[in-house]
């Protein structure tokens, strides 16, 4: 009986040697995604960060864009004056109605690229290039 003890005491310590591999992969797979978890969250906060940032600044450009050149239509009566107004109040519509708290806004893309149209049209309206990158580009380059 004392050599069936010690056998089977052998198998136990056989078999813990043969699930410790187990066990460990189990415990590395754990925390490795844990820590991928945790590492997704924070790469995840920080490009959302970056392209809610971009998204927000095009945003306040076209309005920008729209209320400075409302002021400057605003007195003028003739027929085309009106239309790029009217145009105009549709584009600052459009943004005035953005979800600007709704991060999980499902037709955030869709909107944005009616925003984009709109801004195009008034810009064809007004004779204005709807390209602006050589112009930041170039007050960027201005030293005081």
């Amino acid at each position: 009986m004392l050599k069936m003890t010690s056998v089977s005491g052998s198998e136990d310590l056989f078999d813990c040697i043969l699930m410790a591999d187990d066990r460990f992969h189990g415990e590395g797979y754990q925390e490795g995604f844990k820590e991928g978890t945790r590492q997704g969250m924070v790469e995840g906060k920080n490009h959302g960060a970056t392209h809610g940032a971009k998204l927000s600044a095009e945003v306040s450009f076209y309005y920008g864009f729209a209320f400075t050149w409302k002021c400057l239509l605003q007195n003028n009566t003739d027929a085309k004056a009106r239309k790029r107004l009217k145009t105009l109040e549709s584009l600052t519509g459009f943004i005035q109605r953005f979800p600007h708290y709704d991060p999980q806004y499902e037709n955030l893309q869709e909107d944005m690229e009616k925003v984009r149209a709109k801004f195009r049209q008034v810009c064809s309206l007004l004779n204005v290039p709807t390209d602006f990158r050589e112009y930041v580009t170039a007050s960027e380059g201005m030293s005081f």
